[in-house]
């Protein structure tokens, strides 16, 4: 397994995002029960979020991309998928 950090830019339809949120969280949380989420959040300003992913290989983190619902509900205007390596971590 690798982590790979995706870099998302949202759309600027608040409402939609907002209906579409609870279930983009529920599918977060699917993937964090099942080891495929490291971590992930959105940016304070609402323009996008990061997502870190545990995945086998790029186009498995970028499959867990395109299933997330903001990205079929086409809520997600840019996104820049990179392996990504962890060297230093806070405990607890």
């Amino acid at each position: 397994m690798a982590y790979f950090a995706a870099v998302l830019e949202y759309t600027t339809d608040a409402d939609r995002l907002n209906e579409v949120r609870p279930t983009h969280r529920a599918y977060l949380q699917e993937l964090l029960d099942v080891g495929k989420l490291e971590s992930s959040g959105p940016f304070v300003d609402g323009s996008g979020a990061l997502i870190i992913y545990d995945a086998e290989d790029l186009a498995e983190a970028q499959t867990l991309l395109a299933n997330d619902p903001f990205s079929k509900a086409g809520l997600i205007t840019g996104a820049t998928v990179r392996e990504w390596k962890l060297v230093f971590m806070r405990e607890g």
